[in-house]
Formats: structure tokens, sequence, C-alpha cells
């Protein structure tokens, strides 16, 4: 699995609205079979941040004008290449506002620069090298 944390510009509550009328729900995850799991992780249960360096949060922060006390966590299989695949889902969430961090960069995301397939630091969205199918990823 690849992870990505999507920071809606958008309430906790009316992003929940928003997935429950495109996904199926399982418990308090949000599923597409063999494609992504996603959830909502907060930083007042101590689950967001655990185990992100200061600098991460810091870049988080300051694309998103303040410090986010929750975000959606999707976790992305390795079967799928995962950017066209998460495209229709971040285009929901990100829509107004807001980014997305996955576990290959530590560039915040905007909806934008995922689906221009912008370049930062040699690295497209979700790890892939530039001139690199995405396919070929691994852990960097």
């Amino acid at each position: 699995m690849r992870t990505v944390f999507v920071f809606p510009g958008t309430g906790r509550e009316e992003t929940a609205a928003l997935l429950d009328r495109h996904l199926p729900r399982s418990g308090g995850t949000w599923v597409v079979p063999d494609v992504l799991y996603a959830h909502i992780d907060d930083e007042p249960a101590g689950l967001l941040f655990g185990d992100w360096e200061p600098e991460e949060v810091a870049r988080i922060d300051a694309a998103l004008g303040r410090h986010p006390d929750w975000a959606l966590q999707v976790d992305v299989s390795r079967r799928v290449e995962g950017p066209a695949e998460l495209l229709p889902l971040l285009a929901l969430l990100l829509e107004h506002d807001g980014v997305a961090a996955d576990d290959h960069s530590p560039h915040a995301w905007t909806l934008r620069e995922i689906e221009a397939g912008t370049v930062v630091d040699g690295l497209r969205f979700l790890g892939s090298r530039a001139g690199e199918d995405s396919s070929d990823e691994g852990p960097r």
C-alpha cells in the first residue's frame, strides 16, 4: 500500500457527506475494492501527525495557511498505478482548495499540480520520477 493524506478545503462533516455520496462505506472506511481504502484521521486522537517529521507538518501548515486537525488518509493498492485511479477522488476533495501529501515526497500537492503531472524535485505525485511510468514505483 501507498499512503496519501488529503487535507480538503471543506469541513470534516461536508467531506464525509461528499464521500458518502460517491463511495461505499464499510464502518468508518470508504472503499473502492482493490484500489483504495480511506478513513478520517484526526490530531486530537494523536493519530494524524504521530510519525511525521516537524518540517513535513510545517509544509502542510504553510500550504494550507493553517494547522489542520484532521485529514483523509487514503491507502492505495500497489496493484494499480495510483494517480489515475485517485484523480476522481482528489478532484472531488480538492475542488475548492486544499492539498494532498504522498509518502514519496515532502511536497504539498495541489489538485492542479496533480492533474498537470507537475514535477517537483524530480518527482510527480505518488512518487513517479519524471519520464518514468508510475507503475514502476517502489519504496524510495
